[in-house]
């Protein structure tokens, strides 16, 4: 497979996107507490993976903003064990960072309000005035040229191996760019796009599977590997 660039004006690195003229870091999908509600055994620990890879991404990018798109949480009605200390090590990071932290909640945040008290808004907007964050399960009401969402936990099946993908999608919804992240969180398994049309995905926002550019990080080489739109790598992939 060929590497495809893209024009975009973003910066995407470990499962997370940084938007330069917004100053911001953008994640999706972190599911504090999956470990806990799984009935097999982990492969990481949850908390602790999440807050040593933000701090990674926070001392690289020096954001002034990270924005949360959705799923903070993952248990709909419970917190279990350790969610609390997780996400107060998730809070004091970010603020050690000098960075304000907002998160937009998503379906699966329904008892964000007993371990966070931050600041929280269904949809929000960066300070570039151009894209909007949310957690994409359901149709955005502010207009934006960007929107960026996750909630499918999009992933690549590349010779056999699933990797964490995000998906770009120019123009499309209602004439704005979508930009789809992986789930933040290394215990999710994703879900696998290349024989997925918009019929598949959860999210109302991708509306055209087929004209979505699928992206993966390469962390060893540090580079972002492009790939043609998902109605030409079906046939490639």
């Amino acid at each position: 497979m060929s590497e495809s660039a893209v024009d975009v004006p973003f910066t995407l690195t470990d499962r997370a996107v940084y938007v330069p003229d917004a100053d911001a870091l953008v994640l999706a999908d972190v599911h504090f507490g999956r470990a806990a509600a799984s009935s097999v055994d982990a492969p990481v620990d949850d908390g602790g993976d999440v807050c040593d890879r933000l701090g990674e991404l926070l001392a690289a990018w020096q954001p002034e903003a990270v924005v949360v798109a959705g799923d903070l949480l993952h248990s709909f009605s419970r917190i279990p064990r350790g969610v609390e200390r997780a996400v107060v090590r998730f809070v004091d990071r970010v603020e050690a960072a000098g960075a304000s932290l907002v998160v937009t909640p998503g379906n699966h945040d329904t008892m964000l309000e007993a371990v966070f008290s931050g600041e929280t808004a269904p949809e929000y907007r960066l300070a570039d005035g151009e894209t909007v964050v949310c957690h994409g399960h359901e149709p955005p009401s502010a207009d934006a040229d960007r929107y960026v969402v996750g909630h499918d936990h999009p992933a690549l099946s590349i010779d056999g191996r699933k990797l964490p993908c995000f998906l770009y999608g120019p123009d499309s919804y209602e004439g704005a760019s979508v930009l789809v992240l992986p789930a933040f969180t290394r215990l999710a398994a994703g879900a696998t796009v290349n024989r997925m049309r918009a019929r598949d995905f959860q999210s109302p926002l991708v509306t055209d599977a087929d004209a979505c550019y699928p992206a993966v990080r390469d962390a060893a080489s540090d580079e972002t590997l492009w790939f043609p739109p998902l109605g030409r790598s079906r046939r490639l992939l």
